[in-house]
C-alpha cells in the first residue's frame, strides 16, 4: 500500500478541522441549548475554564469585526480567496507538517469565516480559559485549527533539515 502524499494528509487535516469545528458548534448551539443564551452567559466548568457563548462579528479571535451585510461579504470574499491561496500552497506541499499546516488552516477558515458566516451571519465562540492575571480570547475549534495549522507551518520553516537515508 502506497503512502499518503503530503497533499492528501493536508486534506484530510482540512476535513476533519471543518467537521470538528461544526460538529462542536452544533453540539454547543443546538445539543447544550447555547442558541438560547444571550450573548456573555457562561457555565463555569473549571476554575480556569468557561464555556461562553459569544458571536463574534470578526474572524479569528475577534480580529477585523465587521458589521452589516458589507462586512459579512467581504470577510466571505476574503476568506474565500485565502483558502484559494492555501490550497494552492497544499497541492504544492513537499512536507506532511506543512500540509497539515495548510490544511488546518484551510478547515479552520471554511468553517469559522464561511460556513459561520453564511448561516449566521458571525462566528460562534464558546471556550474561555483564564486564571493567573491571565484572561484568554473566546475561542472555537476553527480557531484552534488555524492556531495549530499555523505552529506547523512555522515548524516546518525552523525544523532542521533530516539527511537522506544511506542506501543498502
Amino acid at each position: 500500500m502506497n503512502a499518503l502524499q503530503p497533499r492528501e494528509v493536508g486534506l484530510i487535516a482540512a476535513t476533519l478541522a471543518l467537521a470538528a469545528d461544526q460538529g462542536s458548534k452544533l453540539f454547543m448551539l443546538y445539543g447544550l441549548g447555547f442558541a438560547q443564551m444571550g450573548a456573555g452567559e457562561n457555565v463555569p466548568v473549571l476554575p480556569f475554564f468557561n464555556l461562553v457563548m459569544v458571536w463574534n462579528p470578526g474572524i479569528s479571535y475577534g480580529l477585523f469585526p465587521a458589521s452589516g451585510r458589507l462586512g459579512a461579504f467581504l470577510l466571505i470574499g476574503l476568506s474565500v480567496a485565502a483558502v484559494a491561496v492555501l490550497s494552492w500552497l497544499l497541492w504544492r506541499a513537499t512536507s506532511r507538517s506543512l500540509a497539515i499546516g495548510y490544511g488546518l488552516i484551510i478547515g479552520g477558515a471554511l468553517g469559522n469565516n464561511l460556513v459561520d458566516r453564511v448561516i449566521y451571519g458571525k462566528v460562534a465562540d464558546f471556550f474561555h480559559f483564564y486564571g493567573f492575571g491571565y484572561d484568554w480570547y473566546v475561542f472555537n475549534i476553527a480557531d484552534l485549527a488555524i492556531t495549530l495549522g499555523a505552529m506547523a507551518i512555522i515548524y516546518d520553516v525552523v525544523k532542521p533539515e533530516t539527511p537522506p537515508e544511506p542506501g543498502p
